[in-house]
């Protein structure tokens, strides 16, 4: 298929044409295939469409259901319920609780996240190289397999006339501190800046796996079945034979029929948390001990800065601004938007105080840092009883030093962009700060991780590479040391923080990992 009939592909009448649902299936399921790929999300989607492509007979599982235009609703609550983990209700126990979204749809994360495809510079793998002895994996190894990503997406720069007030006042505000500042550069085509990504794109510009690579594997032959739980992989001696599992009914996520699967190779790709799960329950590809060991954050916090006139922060692309100006300090600026519901939980006060702060809605814009977090660790656990993980993660004070100079940053961001006042949500800290001089406090009251709402959406290294089998899961092909023909593609296998949002670089090894399988087995 080639690149230009793939971008038109978000536009065809039927994106979803040839996915099996539950409505199709009668009692259980038993397949077989060549190569089974678990996950449709921005890694799995990859590696089906180019082993379909390539001519092998692929079979694709997704947990989800398929959700288009007509099933994206705006209010939050009902959305999180249908798109995400645990109801959106999952979280990381530590200090501090870590919420953290992950979606269970076809498309996976791509469908719900802010479609934000950034490439990690050179220096971010020399801290892999340096962390787990990596030495294949570099910027110039991958450049290939982004421009092939970003071709096949139709990634561009946010256009000036999608941007909206909110993220222009960011951009303001940097310019105006000597910082750079340039469009985040997104998966999507005719984009309308309805600053929707949270709850899926109702205008359907949003170019997630599911419309993309799922619908061109589908084309090039390969099977996709979505509502179904992949619960075991089956395994003999270095060799695994398929998985078992279950349908799942979508959004009550109830049992129904069983699963069986038999394939000659098995393509994990259920995210940094669904991939360990599966393999601590198959009891497989640990004799290093490191599954589910070392999961990574970028813990991420806001700032809600308040203008003296109205901006419609409604309006404009959910991020479509940032700044990497200190990313080899560990920080990324970015602009933020998500469903009024959701942003009204962090405001200050109670009763009329409350709700003078909902009456000038209009006038707020909330603007966030993220951080490598690269002294922070967790795990993710089986949970007894549930499907669900124990996941644990703590944020080191000499990560959150460096979160604090960012919220520092943040602050004078918002102040340079005319902010009259902002919000800082940092317990300690007055609930509005009505001057520059006031928001010092934010760079010299202490603070530590637990005075912070601290949430974050990218999560990997839990499977992570290394070229020691002592040291981690995989190689640097994606290959599973103590499994000859399994295989992880999900952002499980990075070996430190990738720096910048990391669906992209999920997707760039992705593509290597597909186009290796496809070479060499």
């Amino acid at each position: 298929m080639t690149t230009a009939a793939l971008t038109m592909l978000p536009n065809a009448p039927d994106p979803h044409a040839g996915v099996l649902e539950i409505s199709d299936y009668q009692g259980n399921l038993r397949l077989d295939c060549e190569v089974l790929v678990v996950g449709s999300g921005p890694g799995g989607a990859i590696v089906a469409k180019e082993l379909a492509e390539a001519g092998r007979d692929v079979v694709l599982l997704e947990e989800g259901p398929p959700l288009g235009k007509a099933d994206f609703v705006q209010e939050a609550g009902e959305s999180m319920q249908r798109t995400l983990r645990e109801g959106g209700t999952r979280a990381a126990r530590g200090n501090p609780i870590t919420p953290t979204m992950q979606a269970i749809a076809l498309g996976g994360g791509s469908l719900i996240n802010s479609a934000i495809c950034a490439r990690p510079p050179a220096w971010i793998f020399d801290k892999w190289q340096r962390r787990t002895g990596i030495e294949g994996i570099t910027r110039e190894v991958l450049d290939p397999h982004f421009d092939r990503v970003e071709a096949c997406l139709g990634v561009a720069p946010t256009p000036v006339e999608v941007q909206g007030e909110r993220n222009h006042r960011f951009k303001l505000g940097c310019e105006a501190l000597g910082m750079s500042c340039e469009p985040t550069w997104r998966n999507v085509q005719n984009c309308r800046g309805s600053a929707e990504c949270f709850t899926g794109c109702r205008n359907g510009a949003k170019k997630s796996t599911d419309v993309t690579y799922v619908a061109a594997a589908i084309r090039a032959g390969a099977r996709v079945y979505t509502s179904v739980r992949v619960e075991r992989v089956l395994a003999s001696g270095r060799r695994v034979t398929g998985i078992r599992g279950r349908i799942v009914e979508p959004f009550t996520w109830t049992p129904r029929g069983k699963v069986r699967v038999d394939a000659k190779l098995v393509v994990l790709a259920a995210g940094c948390v669904g991939t360990p799960l599966i393999l601590l329950k198959s009891g497989i590809a640990n004799s290093s001990g490191w599954v589910g060991r070392d999961l990574r954050f970028h813990p991420g916090l806001a700032v809600m800065a308040m203008f003296p006139e109205p901006i419609e922060p409604w309006k404009g692309a959910t991020q479509g601004y940032h700044s990497v100006d200190y990313l080899k300090e560990g920080l990324k600026f970015e602009v933020l938007w998500s469903p009024p519901s959701v942003l009204a939980t962090r405001l200050p006060g109670c009763g009329h105080a409350y709700q003078e702060h909902l009456l000038r809605y209009d006038h707020m814009a909330p603007f966030d840092v993220i951080c490598a977090a690269d002294d922070s660790s967790g795990s993710v656990r089986l949970r007894r009883g549930s499907h669900h993980p124990d996941l644990r993660w703590d944020f080191a004070q000499t990560d959150f030093e460096i979160m604090q100079k960012g919220l520092g940053i943040l602050s004078d961001i918002c102040w340079a962009a005319g902010a009259e006042a902002i919000l800082p949500g940092l317990n300690g800290i007055p609930e509005v700060l009505r001057s520059q001089d006031e928001a010092e406090l934010i760079r010299t009251r202490p603070l530590e991780p637990k005075d912070t709402i601290t949430a974050s959406n990218h999560a990997f290294c839990t499977t992570r590479m290394a070229k020691d089998p002592a040291d981690g899961v995989v190689d640097e092909h994606g290959r599973c040391h103590d499994v000859d023909n399994l295989f992880i593609a999900d952002t499980g296998i990075f070996a430190a923080s990738s720096g910048v949002n990391p669906m992209l670089l999920c997707m760039a090894l992705a593509d290597r990992i597909a186009l290796g399988i496809a070479d060499r087995w």
